[in-house]
């Protein structure tokens, strides 16, 4: 197997197959971590447990397997934007016209708030703008359960693809900081931040958004249109939706790509 490393190069690779061994069949016990490591060496039992998983990783990416990769929405995909930002808008403006979930028929809050009055889009702004709006986003209910079922799942990588606000003072930070508070620190480096989706590449993208538009006119994935108020009646020309995360058809679409890739 390591004919063709030089000496010094197929002792450590040795080493590392001892490591990797021995990592499969440690305990949680702490006593255990001398064991394999000597007096000259410092591995903690993370590290190593890590380390089997990244190896069994780039085993099935060097014998040729295709992992399944998926884009997550965070916005009325994971956090709930659009019934936080209806109690933040009543809350502010209590005597100022207001659109009810289930009468939203635009993906833009704004645009169809301009309908009600000349004023109200620069209201709608001032709500989604105010620090902490996106930091108390709440979950939508099944997705950051589903978000790690899913990023557990056998050849499948889970990572959070979402847009920020042009005017971004608040919103860069707190998306990162919603994913480290709701799914945990290790999702910061699984987060993307991108105004331009079609740039991404990956094999599904699950978003709210309709109609997703960007410099690649044919982007790797396809997208999943997930359901929410404002695109019920939209004509998704032949889209795949997901309506929620909570009856497990998301398993069956991701089991379906699993079998295309």
């Amino acid at each position: 197997m390591f004919a063709t490393l030089s000496g010094h190069a197929r002792k450590w690779a040795c080493r590392f197959l001892e490591v990797t061994n021995a990592a499969n069949r440690l305990t949680q016990s702490p006593q255990t971590y001398n064991l394999i490591t000597g007096p000259n060496t410092s591995f903690c039992l993370t590290f190593l447990k890590r380390f089997v998983v990244m190896s069994k990783r780039h085993s099935a990416q060097s014998s040729g397997q295709t992992r399944l990769k998926v884009l997550l929405d965070l916005d009325q995909v994971l956090a709930d934007f659009e019934g936080h930002f209806l109690r933040r808008y009543k809350e502010r403006f209590p005597d100022l016209p207001f659109i009810e979930e289930k009468d939203r028929n635009t993906f833009y809050l704004r645009d169809q708030y301009a309908k009600l009055g000349s004023d109200l889009p620069d209201r709608v702004r001032d709500v989604y703008m105010e620090e902490k709006f996106f930091l108390n986003l709440p979950e939508i209910e099944g997705a950051v359960a589903a978000a790690k079922e899913m990023a557990e799942m056998e050849d499948v990588d889970v990572f959070i693809c979402t847009s920020p606000l042009t005017f971004y003072r608040y919103c860069l930070s707190e998306k990162f900081q919603w994913v480290e508070k709701h799914l945990g620190a290790a999702w910061v480096d699984r987060t993307i931040i991108a105004k331009d989706k079609t740039m991404m590449y990956g094999h599904i993208l699950f978003d709210d958004r309709p109609y997703i538009k960007g410099a690649c006119k044919k982007p790797s994935w396809e997208h999943i249109v997930f359901t929410s108020h404002h695109n019920v009646k939209t004509d998704l020309r032949g889209k795949r939706r997901l309506d929620n995360w909570t009856d497990g058809q998301w398993k069956d679409i991701i089991e379906d790509f699993r079998k295309r890739i």
